[in-house]
């Protein structure tokens, strides 16, 4: 991966609907060259997908939680708590970290209510679940802003 490549995946962290014309502008290629930069990025999985990023309460899922989940920790029950969450689509993000907690999830609801329903009917009787620990996001402070694209110009 060179720089024209760094630039590429830098611009489209900022607008993943720039046109390819406007792309190859911005990082000085002609279009041929910079649809085919962009395909080879697309190809080799350093670019996975484009979204829109969607104001939470505007689609009725402003109310966020953190969660930390305890798992028992053999591989049969952590692979069946992992594909459990699959399902969940109130799970909009989930990790296995290291040490304690054993999972965090970032959990994306209209309403307190709405979570503590999800709480008692599906959270904790995920499997191998031993304990579930929740914090309330107040305010986010940071947005997330994309990934910090190493070598040439930020």
């Amino acid at each position: 991966m060179d720089a024209i490549d760094r630039s590429i995946l830098r611009e489209l962290q900022k607008d993943g609907r720039l046109t390819n014309q406007e792309l190859a502008q911005r990082v000085g290629l002609s279009p041929s060259p910079c649809l085919r930069r962009v395909r080879q990025l697309e190809q080799d999985g350093a670019i996975r997908g484009y979204r829109a990023l969607l104001d939470p309460a505007a689609v009725g899922r402003g109310f966020e939680v953190l969660v930390s989940v305890e798992v028992r920790r053999d591989r049969e029950t952590v692979e069946a708590f992992e594909d459990a969450l699959q399902d969940l689509p109130d799970v909009v993000e989930a990790y296995r970290l290291f040490g304690s907690p054993g999972c965090l999830l970032r959990i994306a609801v209209a309403d307190i209510e709405t979570y503590e329903r999800l709480w008692i009917e599906k959270i904790t009787a995920l499997p191998g679940v031993t304990e579930v620990n929740s914090q309330i996001v107040m305010k986010r402070i940071k947005e997330p802003q994309g990934l910090p694209i190493g070598g040439g110009a930020q």
